[in-house]
Protein backbone atom coordinates (compact mmCIF):
# COMPACT_ATOMS: atom_id res chain seq x y z
CA UNK A 1 0.00 0.00 0.00
CA UNK A 2 1.08 3.21 -1.70
CA UNK A 3 2.01 5.82 2.06
CA UNK A 4 0.84 8.96 1.68
CA UNK A 5 3.67 11.96 2.18
CA UNK A 6 4.31 13.16 5.40
CA UNK A 7 3.45 16.61 6.19
CA UNK A 8 7.30 17.15 7.10
CA UNK A 9 5.89 19.90 9.58
CA UNK A 10 8.58 21.11 12.23
CA UNK A 11 8.28 22.09 15.81
CA UNK A 12 11.24 23.78 17.96
CA UNK A 13 11.69 23.59 21.20
CA UNK A 14 14.35 25.12 23.90
CA UNK A 15 15.27 25.40 26.92
CA UNK A 16 17.56 28.24 28.52
CA UNK A 17 18.74 28.98 31.54
CA UNK A 18 18.31 32.15 33.27
CA UNK A 19 21.86 34.29 34.90
CA UNK A 20 22.01 37.03 36.84
CA UNK A 21 22.98 40.36 35.22
CA UNK A 22 24.97 41.03 38.26
CA UNK A 23 26.98 38.11 38.84
CA UNK A 24 26.21 36.34 35.88
CA UNK A 25 25.26 33.17 38.15
CA UNK A 26 22.13 31.17 37.71
CA UNK A 27 19.22 32.40 39.12
CA UNK A 28 18.33 29.87 41.49
CA UNK A 29 15.34 31.10 43.30
CA UNK A 30 13.61 33.20 40.62
CA UNK A 31 10.40 35.04 41.54
CA UNK A 32 7.47 32.98 40.51
CA UNK A 33 6.26 36.41 39.39
CA UNK A 34 8.36 35.72 36.12
CA UNK A 35 7.27 32.48 35.32
CA UNK A 36 3.50 33.95 35.86
CA UNK A 37 4.30 36.75 33.05
CA UNK A 38 5.74 34.57 31.11
CA UNK A 39 3.16 32.60 30.87
CA UNK A 40 0.22 35.19 30.81
CA UNK A 41 2.56 36.68 27.26
CA UNK A 42 3.38 33.39 25.37
CA UNK A 43 0.48 30.96 26.71
CA UNK A 44 1.55 26.87 26.34
CA UNK A 45 4.32 27.96 23.93
CA UNK A 46 6.13 28.18 27.40
CA UNK A 47 6.49 26.19 30.59
CA UNK A 48 8.98 25.57 33.58
CA UNK A 49 11.42 22.85 34.03
CA UNK A 50 12.26 20.23 36.53
CA UNK A 51 14.83 23.21 37.57
CA UNK A 52 13.63 26.97 38.58
CA UNK A 53 16.70 28.32 36.74
CA UNK A 54 15.26 27.21 33.26
CA UNK A 55 12.66 27.55 30.78
CA UNK A 56 11.26 25.93 27.99
CA UNK A 57 9.62 27.40 24.94
CA UNK A 58 8.49 25.93 21.93
CA UNK A 59 7.31 26.71 18.56
CA UNK A 60 3.56 26.00 17.13
CA UNK A 61 3.20 23.26 14.30
CA UNK A 62 5.35 24.88 11.28
CA UNK A 63 5.25 25.01 7.27
CA UNK A 64 8.48 26.01 6.88
CA UNK A 65 11.99 26.09 8.34
CA UNK A 66 11.59 29.98 7.96
CA UNK A 67 8.34 30.08 10.15
CA UNK A 68 9.98 28.18 13.23
CA UNK A 69 13.02 30.66 12.85
CA UNK A 70 10.74 33.64 13.17
CA UNK A 71 8.73 32.00 16.22
CA UNK A 72 11.31 30.79 17.65
CA UNK A 73 13.24 34.70 17.43
CA UNK A 74 9.89 36.27 19.10
CA UNK A 75 10.52 33.52 22.05
CA UNK A 76 13.53 34.53 22.80
CA UNK A 77 13.10 38.23 22.56
CA UNK A 78 9.92 37.39 24.65
CA UNK A 79 11.39 35.96 27.33
CA UNK A 80 14.79 38.16 27.75
CA UNK A 81 12.43 41.23 27.67
CA UNK A 82 10.46 39.77 30.75
CA UNK A 83 13.72 38.20 32.28
CA UNK A 84 15.17 42.38 32.15
CA UNK A 85 12.46 43.40 34.51
CA UNK A 86 13.79 41.11 37.28
CA UNK A 87 17.85 41.35 36.17
CA UNK A 88 18.51 38.13 35.00
CA UNK A 89 18.44 36.92 30.88
CA UNK A 90 18.22 33.86 29.12
CA UNK A 91 21.24 31.77 28.04
CA UNK A 92 20.91 29.35 24.71
CA UNK A 93 23.94 27.14 26.25
CA UNK A 94 23.39 23.48 27.46
CA UNK A 95 25.45 24.15 30.56
CA UNK A 96 26.31 26.91 32.85
CA UNK A 97 29.94 27.80 32.66
CA UNK A 98 30.39 27.66 36.49
CA UNK A 99 26.85 27.31 38.06
CA UNK A 100 27.04 24.39 40.98
CA UNK A 101 24.16 22.17 40.45
CA UNK A 102 24.10 21.63 44.42
CA UNK A 103 22.39 25.26 44.69
CA UNK A 104 19.73 24.46 42.11
CA UNK A 105 15.63 24.13 43.33
CA UNK A 106 13.76 22.04 41.32
CA UNK A 107 10.33 23.20 40.44
CA UNK A 108 7.41 22.64 42.92
CA UNK A 109 5.34 20.52 40.36
CA UNK A 110 4.08 16.68 41.07
CA UNK A 111 5.91 15.50 38.15
CA UNK A 112 8.87 17.06 39.05
CA UNK A 113 8.46 15.97 42.51
CA UNK A 114 7.88 12.54 41.56
CA UNK A 115 11.11 13.05 38.92
CA UNK A 116 13.55 14.11 41.79
CA UNK A 117 12.32 11.35 44.30
CA UNK A 118 12.45 8.67 41.65
CA UNK A 119 15.90 9.92 40.42
CA UNK A 120 17.59 11.29 43.48
CA UNK A 121 21.05 13.00 42.84
CA UNK A 122 20.76 12.11 39.23
CA UNK A 123 17.96 14.36 38.88
CA UNK A 124 19.48 17.03 41.18
CA UNK A 125 22.07 17.03 38.87
CA UNK A 126 20.27 18.07 35.58
CA UNK A 127 21.75 21.70 35.78
CA UNK A 128 21.62 21.19 31.39
CA UNK A 129 18.84 21.97 28.65
CA UNK A 130 18.69 20.67 24.93
CA UNK A 131 16.79 21.55 22.16
CA UNK A 132 14.35 19.24 20.46
CA UNK A 133 13.17 19.47 16.84
CA UNK A 134 9.88 17.43 16.09
CA UNK A 135 9.10 16.36 12.21
CA UNK A 136 5.31 15.44 11.11
CA UNK A 137 5.15 11.74 10.12
CA UNK A 138 2.05 11.00 10.21
CA UNK A 139 2.15 6.87 10.31
CA UNK A 140 2.60 5.42 12.75
CA UNK A 141 4.69 2.70 11.23
CA UNK A 142 6.94 4.90 9.15
CA UNK A 143 7.77 6.54 12.19
CA UNK A 144 9.00 3.51 13.80
CA UNK A 145 10.52 2.50 10.24
CA UNK A 146 12.83 5.75 10.28
CA UNK A 147 13.30 5.69 13.80
CA UNK A 148 16.24 3.35 13.30
CA UNK A 149 17.57 4.82 10.23
CA UNK A 150 17.60 8.30 11.24
CA UNK A 151 20.10 7.14 14.36
CA UNK A 152 22.95 7.14 11.88
CA UNK A 153 23.04 11.16 11.47
CA UNK A 154 21.95 11.44 15.31
CA UNK A 155 26.01 11.97 15.76
CA UNK A 156 26.43 14.62 13.15
CA UNK A 157 23.79 16.88 14.24
CA UNK A 158 25.34 16.67 18.31
CA UNK A 159 28.94 17.81 16.53
CA UNK A 160 27.10 20.94 15.03
CA UNK A 161 25.31 21.71 17.76
CA UNK A 162 27.41 21.42 20.69
CA UNK A 163 27.19 24.10 23.31
CA UNK A 164 28.68 22.81 26.81
CA UNK A 165 32.04 22.62 27.68
CA UNK A 166 32.33 23.44 30.87
CA UNK A 167 30.81 22.26 34.19
CA UNK A 168 31.03 23.58 37.18
CA UNK A 169 33.46 26.00 36.67
CA UNK A 170 35.81 23.26 34.90
CA UNK A 171 36.71 22.78 30.81
CA UNK A 172 35.65 19.23 30.88
CA UNK A 173 37.24 18.43 27.54
CA UNK A 174 34.14 17.42 26.11
CA UNK A 175 32.26 19.38 24.04
CA UNK A 176 28.81 18.59 25.21
CA UNK A 177 29.41 17.43 28.31
CA UNK A 178 25.35 17.75 28.91
CA UNK A 179 25.35 14.11 27.44
CA UNK A 180 27.20 12.95 30.17
CA UNK A 181 24.84 14.14 32.49
CA UNK A 182 21.36 13.30 30.50
CA UNK A 183 22.95 9.85 30.38
CA UNK A 184 23.36 8.87 33.87
CA UNK A 185 19.92 8.82 33.67
CA UNK A 186 17.41 5.52 32.70
CA UNK A 187 15.68 5.30 29.05
CA UNK A 188 18.51 7.65 27.53
CA UNK A 189 20.82 7.19 24.68
CA UNK A 190 20.44 5.74 21.10
CA UNK A 191 16.68 4.07 20.73
CA UNK A 192 16.63 0.14 19.81
CA UNK A 193 15.65 -0.74 16.53
CA UNK A 194 11.83 -2.10 15.88
CA UNK A 195 10.03 -4.00 13.65
CA UNK A 196 6.54 -2.32 13.65
CA UNK A 197 5.09 0.14 15.42
CA UNK A 198 3.24 -2.28 17.54
CA UNK A 199 6.11 -4.01 18.69
CA UNK A 200 7.00 -0.77 20.02
CA UNK A 201 3.90 -0.35 21.89
CA UNK A 202 4.31 -3.79 23.46
CA UNK A 203 7.69 -2.97 24.68
CA UNK A 204 6.80 0.51 26.17
CA UNK A 205 3.57 -1.57 27.93
CA UNK A 206 5.91 -3.69 29.61
CA UNK A 207 7.39 -0.69 31.73
CA UNK A 208 4.09 0.68 31.93
CA UNK A 209 2.47 -2.56 33.48
CA UNK A 210 4.66 -2.73 35.78
CA UNK A 211 3.97 1.00 36.68
CA UNK A 212 7.60 1.81 36.13
CA UNK A 213 6.60 4.60 33.74
CA UNK A 214 2.81 6.34 33.29
CA UNK A 215 3.75 6.64 29.52
CA UNK A 216 6.57 7.09 26.90
CA UNK A 217 7.01 10.40 27.98
CA UNK A 218 9.78 9.45 30.15
CA UNK A 219 11.25 7.51 27.20
CA UNK A 220 14.17 10.04 26.91
CA UNK A 221 16.05 8.40 24.40
CA UNK A 222 18.24 10.78 21.61
CA UNK A 223 15.25 10.39 19.11
CA UNK A 224 12.07 8.89 19.97
CA UNK A 225 8.02 9.01 18.20
CA UNK A 226 6.37 11.33 20.23
CA UNK A 227 3.97 10.12 22.70
CA UNK A 228 1.26 12.51 22.23
CA UNK A 229 1.78 14.18 18.54
CA UNK A 230 2.14 12.39 15.45
CA UNK A 231 6.26 13.56 15.45
CA UNK A 232 9.71 11.58 15.18
CA UNK A 233 11.59 13.61 17.92
CA UNK A 234 15.49 14.37 17.80
CA UNK A 235 16.25 15.29 21.14
CA UNK A 236 20.62 14.36 20.94
CA UNK A 237 21.20 18.11 20.06
CA UNK A 238 22.51 20.79 22.71
CA UNK A 239 20.74 23.72 22.45
CA UNK A 240 22.12 26.61 19.99
CA UNK A 241 23.58 29.84 21.17
CA UNK A 242 23.11 31.16 17.54
CA UNK A 243 19.16 31.43 16.29
CA UNK A 244 20.49 30.80 12.98
CA UNK A 245 22.21 27.53 14.00
CA UNK A 246 19.20 26.07 15.48
CA UNK A 247 17.10 26.43 12.51
CA UNK A 248 20.08 24.94 10.21
CA UNK A 249 20.08 21.84 12.53
CA UNK A 250 16.45 21.59 12.41
CA UNK A 251 16.21 21.82 8.28
CA UNK A 252 19.06 19.21 8.52
CA UNK A 253 17.30 16.88 10.33
CA UNK A 254 14.01 17.57 8.42
CA UNK A 255 15.92 17.16 4.93
CA UNK A 256 17.51 13.75 6.64
CA UNK A 257 13.57 12.57 7.42
CA UNK A 258 12.45 13.24 4.04
CA UNK A 259 15.38 11.92 2.08
CA UNK A 260 15.50 8.87 4.01
CA UNK A 261 10.98 8.43 3.43
CA UNK A 262 11.79 9.07 -0.29
CA UNK A 263 14.49 6.11 -0.14
CA UNK A 264 11.22 3.76 1.24
CA UNK A 265 9.04 5.30 -1.48
CA UNK A 266 11.95 4.32 -4.23
CA UNK A 267 12.23 0.52 -2.36
CA UNK A 268 15.39 1.62 -0.75
CA UNK A 269 16.89 2.14 2.95
CA UNK A 270 19.85 3.74 4.83
CA UNK A 271 21.84 0.61 6.06
CA UNK A 272 21.33 0.41 9.81
CA UNK A 273 24.19 -0.28 12.05
CA UNK A 274 24.41 -2.27 15.48
CA UNK A 275 23.96 0.41 17.97
CA UNK A 276 27.75 -0.32 19.36
CA UNK A 277 28.83 1.24 15.96
CA UNK A 278 26.64 4.00 16.67
CA UNK A 279 27.48 4.91 20.38
CA UNK A 280 31.28 5.11 19.24
CA UNK A 281 30.34 8.67 16.89
CA UNK A 282 28.25 9.32 19.65
CA UNK A 283 30.68 9.67 21.68
CA UNK A 284 33.40 11.29 19.41
CA UNK A 285 30.89 13.97 18.36
CA UNK A 286 30.92 14.66 22.33
CA UNK A 287 34.14 14.77 22.83
CA UNK A 288 35.10 16.56 19.88
CA UNK A 289 32.29 18.21 18.15
CA UNK A 290 33.20 18.92 14.63
CA UNK A 291 37.37 18.71 15.25
CA UNK A 292 38.22 15.30 15.25
CA UNK A 293 35.81 13.43 12.53
CA UNK A 294 33.21 10.57 12.56
CA UNK A 295 33.73 7.22 11.36
CA UNK A 296 32.45 6.44 8.06
CA UNK A 297 31.12 2.35 8.64
CA UNK A 298 31.31 1.78 4.76
CA UNK A 299 35.01 2.72 4.01
CA UNK A 300 35.59 1.39 7.96
CA UNK A 301 37.61 5.01 8.41
CA UNK A 302 37.55 8.50 10.42
CA UNK A 303 36.54 11.50 7.92
CA UNK A 304 36.96 15.08 8.87
CA UNK A 305 33.01 16.62 9.79
CA UNK A 306 33.60 19.02 6.87
CA UNK A 307 33.38 16.35 4.21
CA UNK A 308 30.89 14.14 5.83
CA UNK A 309 28.37 17.86 6.09
CA UNK A 310 29.21 18.53 2.04
CA UNK A 311 27.70 14.30 1.32
CA UNK A 312 24.88 15.39 3.41
CA UNK A 313 24.29 17.96 1.70
CA UNK A 314 24.64 16.59 -1.72
CA UNK A 315 22.31 13.84 -0.55
CA UNK A 316 19.39 15.63 0.97
CA UNK A 317 19.37 19.07 -2.10
CA UNK A 318 16.10 17.72 -3.49
CA UNK A 319 14.52 17.46 0.69
CA UNK A 320 16.03 21.01 0.59
CA UNK A 321 14.30 22.48 -2.50
CA UNK A 322 11.26 20.53 -1.66
CA UNK A 323 10.61 21.80 2.09
CA UNK A 324 12.29 25.61 0.66
CA UNK A 325 15.20 25.91 3.33
CA UNK A 326 18.13 25.39 0.92
CA UNK A 327 19.49 28.14 2.37
CA UNK A 328 19.58 27.56 5.84
CA UNK A 329 20.52 23.73 5.18
CA UNK A 330 23.78 25.82 3.40
CA UNK A 331 24.31 27.53 6.30
CA UNK A 332 26.00 24.27 7.78
CA UNK A 333 28.68 25.83 6.74
CA UNK A 334 28.97 29.07 8.22
CA UNK A 335 28.61 26.17 11.90
CA UNK A 336 31.96 24.94 10.59
CA UNK A 337 33.75 28.04 10.20
CA UNK A 338 32.86 29.70 12.99
CA UNK A 339 32.77 26.89 15.19
CA UNK A 340 29.98 25.67 17.88
CA UNK A 341 29.08 27.77 20.61
CA UNK A 342 30.88 25.15 22.58
CA UNK A 343 34.20 25.97 20.64
CA UNK A 344 33.09 29.93 20.62
CA UNK A 345 33.21 29.43 24.55
CA UNK A 346 36.37 27.84 24.76
CA UNK A 347 37.81 30.53 22.61
CA UNK A 348 36.46 33.44 24.95
CA UNK A 349 37.51 31.57 28.31
CA UNK A 350 41.12 31.07 26.71
CA UNK A 351 41.10 34.50 25.04
CA UNK A 352 39.91 36.02 28.88
CA UNK A 353 42.62 34.18 30.79
CA UNK A 354 45.41 35.59 28.10
CA UNK A 355 44.61 38.70 29.19
CA UNK A 356 45.26 38.41 33.07
CA UNK A 357 41.68 37.52 34.13
CA UNK A 358 41.33 35.25 36.44
CA UNK A 359 39.48 32.33 36.29
CA UNK A 360 36.32 33.41 37.59
CA UNK A 361 36.47 36.48 35.92
CA UNK A 362 36.80 34.83 32.52
CA UNK A 363 34.09 32.72 32.93
CA UNK A 364 31.63 35.62 33.68
CA UNK A 365 33.20 36.57 30.08
CA UNK A 366 32.01 33.53 28.87
CA UNK A 367 28.44 33.97 30.06
CA UNK A 368 28.39 37.23 28.49
CA UNK A 369 28.98 36.33 25.40
CA UNK A 370 26.20 34.20 26.15
CA UNK A 371 23.82 36.36 26.66
CA UNK A 372 24.57 38.72 23.70
CA UNK A 373 24.67 35.23 21.19
CA UNK A 374 21.35 34.24 22.11
CA UNK A 375 19.83 37.26 21.00
CA UNK A 376 22.07 37.79 18.19
CA UNK A 377 19.52 37.71 14.73
CA UNK A 378 16.51 37.74 16.83
CA UNK A 379 15.49 40.92 15.61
Amino acid sequence: MKIREPSFTVGIEEEYLLVDLDTFDLVSDPPEQLMADCERVMGSHVTSEFLRSQIEVGTGVCGTISAARNELAELRRTVARIAANYNAAPIAASTHPFALWSAQHHTDKDRYNMLAQDMQVVARRLVICGMHIHVGIDSDDLRIDLLSQVRYFLPHLLALSTSSPFWQGQDTGLKSYRLSVFDELPRTGMPTQFNSYGEYQRTIEVLVSAGLIEDASKIWWDLRPHHKFPTIEMRIADVCTLLDDAATIAAFYVCICRMLYRLRRENQRWRTYPVFLLNENRWRAQRYGTEQGLVDFGKGEIVPVADLVEELITLVTEDAKHQGCTSELESVRDILERGTSADRQLARYNQARGNGASEKEALQDVVRQLIEETMTATE
